[in-house]
């Protein structure tokens, strides 16, 4: 099969990149059925653990208390008090 260059959007950060025939090629080898969704910068980025764009915002913390030893803690969730939630050494302690 032929394959020609092709320009595609990022989904991430809306810029304009090619997706040259060689990778069209590569994709095909490999049993990919879409074509990618993001440009080669902002695969990097996520495969470097860096996720969305700068522009996203930060994940927002919430200051609780931990249910076993009541030390003040901050969680990445909103504690709704059904459940114990737990500072970062009780929660290492509590699994063992």
């Amino acid at each position: 099969m032929s394959y020609q260059d092709k320009e595609l959007y990022c989904k991430e950060c809306g810029q304009k990149f090619l997706f040259s025939a060689g990778e069209q090629e590569f994709f095909a080898e490999k049993g990919f059925q879409n074509e990618p969704g993001r440009c080669p910068n902002c695969r990097a980025r996520r495969r470097q653990g860096g996720g969305r764009s700068t522009a996203t915002k930060k994940r927002e913390m919430h200051k609780t208390s931990c249910s076993r030893c009541g030390a003040e803690t901050e969680v990445p969730f909103k504690p709704t008090g059904e459940k114990p939630v737990y500072c970062r050494d009780c929660y290492k302690t509590r699994a063992l």
